[in-house]
């Protein structure tokens, strides 16, 4: 005789370890995404140290919802996005690239003495920094080979649906927010060693 209850147990057991599995995948693509100190970066850096933590980590958030973005539409247009950078890589790249020097170029430019006394007079807000960043992740469209190349690696494709895609997603955020979350702590931790100096060279 079929013990019904305990195979449904069993199923149970089973997909709630999927969903977590899932996740936990998310998570370890989210850091990975993250881990590149790039512009992006250094603006969270920057804003951490001339302002305070929370407009660090805020800045950071948008990095990591333009990360979510671009994973979502890595992850379920994954056919469609590796063949427009099989058939554009080298457009995609050069489009990307530019946009990345242009904010390296702006950010190295900018005086960070004025920034911290603007900083301090009040002006701008942690929507400002959310959305400035967000819009600089976004400009950058060489994310969704990152993304694609990552689910690759880790063994993940479009086949296991929408709600656990989304698991996945939801994964992908935590890691990128975790991450943001302890580059910019660190970097507190260490305001006080940090001097003009430090920020120009930085």
């Amino acid at each position: 005789m079929v013990d019904t209850p305990s195979i449904s147990a069993t199923r149970k057991a089973t997909d709630r370890d999927m969903w977590i599995d899932l996740f936990l995948r998310g998570l370890l693509i989210g850091v990975t995404a993250s881990l590149p100190l790039g512009p992006v970066a250094i603006l969270c850096i920057q804003r951490t140290l001339s302002k305070d933590l929370r407009s660090g980590f805020v800045s950071g958030l948008g990095a990591a919802s333009a990360d979510m973005i671009y994973a979502a539409m890595a992850f379920f247009s994954l056919s469609f996005a590796q063949a427009l950078f099989t058939e554009h890589a080298t457009i995609v790249k050069l489009v990307g690239g530019v946009c990345i020097a242009t904010i390296g170029i702006h950010i190295f430019l900018t005086n960070p003495e004025v920034q911290i006394r603007r900083n301090r007079s009040g002006k701008g807000s942690l929507w400002q920094d959310f959305l400035s960043v967000f819009g600089v992740t976004l400009a950058n469209p060489t994310y969704i080979l990152i993304y694609v190349t990552l689910f690759a690696t880790f063994g993940l494709s479009n086949d296991i649906g929408e709600l656990k895609g989304m698991a996945m997603l939801t994964g992908v955020f935590a890691g990128c927010a975790g991450w943001w979350l302890l580059l910019t702590s660190l970097i507190n931790l260490l305001r006080s060693r940090f001097t003009i100096k430090h920020l120009r060279w930085l």
